[in-house]
């Protein structure tokens, strides 16, 4: 299994142990800053099956740094996609022009070098759409979470990337949307170390715990799921 979306840190080595003990082999660690895309790098030098998703979160955009240098990062081997990167409207940690111009900047950046993008949107649906629509490349709307881009993203064959919270009792609307969604377009993520999922809920999540998402797919698409799940992240990481 593959997680494809999480936020190691200094624990990484223990963590990676504890998901290869229960089948988890591969893990993509993505970054929020620049800072944050060196260290990421550096992970995926020192752990087997560890691969990079480098961007600046839109909660960054204010003061977002070198992009030259993201630029740089980005020719690494093990940097696979661009992000996470996108819109939230719903802390507004950063002004809404900025984060625009920062989204726009990481859609250019992944046209320009052949690489997927991983989108982050919270309450920015429409914004969001419109720019995803102009783009021309691979897709990957993370921890998805937007029933209202769910016909764009059946239409332009974007990845939907589902995380813990698919788990949640509650999430009703969330897993008739994924019913939806074809299953080579699907992926599982955990999203660490926020979202742990129902079974491991109120605990720090990490990618071990990407099993219990991978079993929720399995009950909204069948057995083999997990086997498409790595064809999927094949196909669009280029792993």
């Amino acid at each position: 299994m593959i997680d494809t979306h999480a936020h190691l840190g200094d624990d990484a080595a223990e963590v990676i142990a504890r998901a290869r003990a229960v089948g988890v082999t591969r893990v993509i660690d993505v970054a929020t800053t620049i800072a944050g895309a060196r260290a990421t790098l550096t992970r995926t030098e020192e752990h087997d099956g560890v691969y990079a998703c480098l961007g600046v979160h839109p909660h960054e955009a204010a003061e977002p740094g070198d992009l030259e240098e993201l630029r740089v990062l980005l020719a690494h081997p093990r940097a696979v996609a661009v992000g996470e990167t996108g819109l939230d409207y719903y802390r507004d940690y950063a002004p809404r022009d900025a984060q625009q111009h920062l989204f726009d900047a990481h859609l250019a950046l992944a046209r320009e070098l052949g690489k997927p993008v991983v989108i982050h949107t919270r309450n920015a649906d429409d914004d969001t759409r419109t720019r995803l629509l102009a783009h021309d490349g691979p897709v990957v709307l993370h921890c998805f979470s937007s029933p209202g881009l769910l016909d764009a993203a059946l239409e332009r064959g974007w990845y939907v990337s589902l995380a813990g919270n698919v788990t949640y009792r509650n999430a009703y609307d969330l897993r008739a949307a994924v019913r939806r969604v074809p299953q080579d377009r699907l992926l599982a993520e955990t999203d660490s170390p926020y979202l742990a999922p129902q079974p491991v809920r109120g605990k720090r999540n990490e990618p071990a715990y990407v099993v219990h998402t991978y079993a929720a797919l399995a009950e909204l698409h069948g057995d083999g799921i997990a086997e498409q799940i790595e064809a999927n992240a094949a196909a669009v990481f280029g792993l």
